[in-house]
């Protein structure tokens, strides 16, 4: 077995450890693909069920094509968890090690983070490198804001920025913005969204997938 998939066996048996409480879904119709998708941060804890240093970030995306033919549009996905060592210290700054699953294949990448979870405003981001030859960086940017609207009623807004940019000058760049807003009711939240992307390196390729969207923290 490679370094690669064991470092990605461990990230998933870590997750099974953990993956209690709050875990959110969001399904997205929008006007030329729907995705389901699956996000969340948790601390590890001790035998005393204190929370540790130690901080996992769960993402698991999916995407279906409304275009989809039995050779062209086919279904993308996407499996990321993270752990990162969050001393007190650092105020929110973090070394991060990153393991991937998606359709191109498997990778794993090492950086810098920055996390603030908060319950009305979190603010989420770091910079990773592949750790093989030629590799890409990606700078993945999250920011959540759900400020009270009354005693039932939330704001729900939320921003992804995710930009990835190769060492081979010959590869494409890419960038993906993704803003979500909505009304949250307890553990529901549903509204409006729109996914951009752009792909290329002196002809960008521009798509825009706006709908609505329901997401439920299980």
């Amino acid at each position: 077995m490679s370094a690669k998939k064991r470092l990605i066996l461990c990230l998933y048996l870590l997750a099974g450890t953990i993956a209690n409480g709050q875990i959110p879904v969001e399904v997205f119709v929008g006007q030329k693909r729907s995705t389901v998708d699956i996000m969340f941060f948790k601390y590890f804890r001790n035998r005393k069920g204190e929370q540790t240093r130690w901080l996992f970030f769960n993402r698991n995306r999916a995407g279906v094509d409304h275009r989809m033919t039995e050779t062209n549009y086919l279904p993308q996905f996407g499996f990321t968890e993270a752990i990162s060592y969050n001393h007190k210290k650092l105020k929110g700054i973090a070394p991060v090690a990153v393991g991937q699953i998606m359709n191109a294949g498997t990778m794993t990448k090492a950086g810098v983070q920055y996390a603030h979870l908060g319950s009305v405003f979190t603010a989420f981001t770091w910079l990773v490198t592949e750790t093989n030859k030629n590799p890409d960086i990606d700078h993945f940017v999250l920011v959540r804001y759900t400020p009270k609207l009354s005693k039932k009623l939330q704001l729900f807004t939320q921003l992804e920025l995710l930009t990835v940019l190769p060492t081979d000058d010959k590869a494409a760049r890419s960038y993906t913005q993704r803003a979500r807003a909505g009304i949250k009711v307890q553990h529901l939240q549903s509204g409006i969204g729109i996914d951009l992307n752009q792909t290329g390196n002196t002809t960008i390729n521009k798509t825009a997938n706006a709908g609505i969207f329901i997401r439920y923290e299980f």
